[in-house]
């Protein structure tokens, strides 16, 4: 049996370098940038007011106060998005907006609320208090310089990422093809949930493919649900050389060990497969194949609906973003406490189903058992237990999460 970092190793080392494709911004989301991105202009582009009031020379209005206001002749308006012809000359002032460009001559924006403005003297306005230089301004380039990279190559775009790179006036990204992923159930046992009426003695619901493919999705690539494969080798067979003429990648559920029923890994070899390996010392998953079909991968996962779930994350999700050109591949993981003990006596690491409150407390989901989907969809997290050890109540731990 592979370790689990020797095993996602050599996943990792048979993924080809990704194919560009040019993506609109709108469509950029979740994307990964296969090229640094470099801002094209300073951010904000221009000096303009933090807040609606009026620009002033601050030497000027130094000892207004409420009892003592400083009178200034307005020159003038300047609304979002115009600018102002001159300069304002001592003893004036400017309407000014959010976001409007500073005019030259001001080093000051006063806020509306610390001024009157007299109805029957419009020109006129009061200054109630003081202003330091540059006061209520954001400066040309304080946030984004010019020049400055926005976005490295192998980054996720979300959404504040996005935001940044429009702001930028980025409209396009190079991004990382996605992959097409087959999604392939197997055993005679299983049956379609939509057919609630025509289970019969022996037979059970499939649920690995729905479980699967919003995480196929998360990660970028693109599910295409297969029929459920019955346990027939031929079958099985003509099931993979279809999944393989249409899609990049292949993941099956079922038929991966060395039962009379499992023939997975000989209808793959038959078609010209090369297995990798099979089998990594992790519980749930053991059973786990990995092999390579020319240029294109084949990922076969147990199927205990737990362990499906649980090598998909730790062995396929890192696959699929790779595929795409990202460079951090990993489950995100938060800080947690225990508030129970946690033992695994077992010669493989443990992956724990937990529950994480918004406190930080964890503790365990529910029974452990690979077919056990209760405490699966309990759990918000996985606890990465070694083998034979005991974590005491209190003991802090990472959680990783899959959303």
């Amino acid at each position: 049996m592979l370790e689990l970092e020797k095993a996602q190793e050599t996943i990792l080392a048979s993924i080809p370098a990704p194919k560009n494709e040019t993506v609109p911004l709108a469509e950029a989301y979740r994307r990964i940038v296969t090229e640094k991105i470099s801002a094209s202009t300073d951010l904000p582009p221009f000096d303009n007011s933090a807040v609606d009031g009026y620009a002033v020379r601050s030497r000027e209005i130094t000892s207004a106060t409420t009892q003592n206001p400083v009178l200034l002749q307005l020159a003038g308006k300047i609304a979002a998005g115009e600018n102002f012809r001159g300069e304002l000359s001592p003893g004036q002032c400017i309407r000014i907006f959010t976001g409007s460009t500073l005019p030259p001559g001001a080093d000051a924006v006063v806020m509306q609320e610390d001024t009157q403005v007299d109805t029957n003297k419009p020109r006129e306005v009061l200054f109630l208090d003081s202003a330091k230089p540059w006061e209520n301004i954001r400066f040309r380039g304080e946030d984004i310089k010019r020049g400055a990279t926005i976005s490295t190559a192998g980054a996720k775009l979300g959404a504040t990422q996005i935001a940044l790179l429009a702001a930028s006036g980025v409209a396009q990204v190079s991004s990382g093809r996605r992959p097409s992923v087959a999604l392939l159930a197997t055993g005679s046992e299983l049956r379609e949930s939509a057919n609630a009426s025509e289970l019969a003695p022996g037979q059970i619901y499939e649920s690995n493919r729905a479980a699967l493919a919003p995480l196929i999705v998360a990660a970028g690539g693109i599910p295409s649900i297969f029929p459920i494969v019955p346990d027939d080798a031929e079958v099985t067979r003509m099931a993979l050389s279809r999944a393989f003429a249409e899609c990049d990648i292949v993941v099956t559920c079922g038929g991966v060990s060395v039962g009379e029923m499992d023939f997975v890994k000989s209808g793959f070899e038959e078609l010209g497969g090369h297995l990798q390996f099979w089998k990594v010392a992790i519980k749930p998953g053991r059973p786990f194949v990995f092999g390579r079909h020319r240029d294109k991968l084949l990922f076969g996962l147990p199927g205990n609906p737990v362990s499906a779930f649980v090598t998909f994350l730790l062995l396929v999700r890192p696959a699929l973003l790779r595929w795409q050109g990202a460079t951090a591949v990993g489950l995100p993981a938060s800080a947690g406490v225990l508030t129970e003990p946690f033992s695994n006596p077992d010669s493989r690491r443990h992956f724990i189903r937990v529950l994480q409150d918004t406190k930080g407390k964890v503790r365990s989901a529910g029974t452990q058992a690979s077919h056990m989907l209760s405490s699966l969809a309990l759990a918000d997290g996985l606890v990465d237990m070694p083998p034979k050890t005991n974590f005491e109540t209190g003991k802090t731990v990472q959680v990783l999460r899959w959303e």
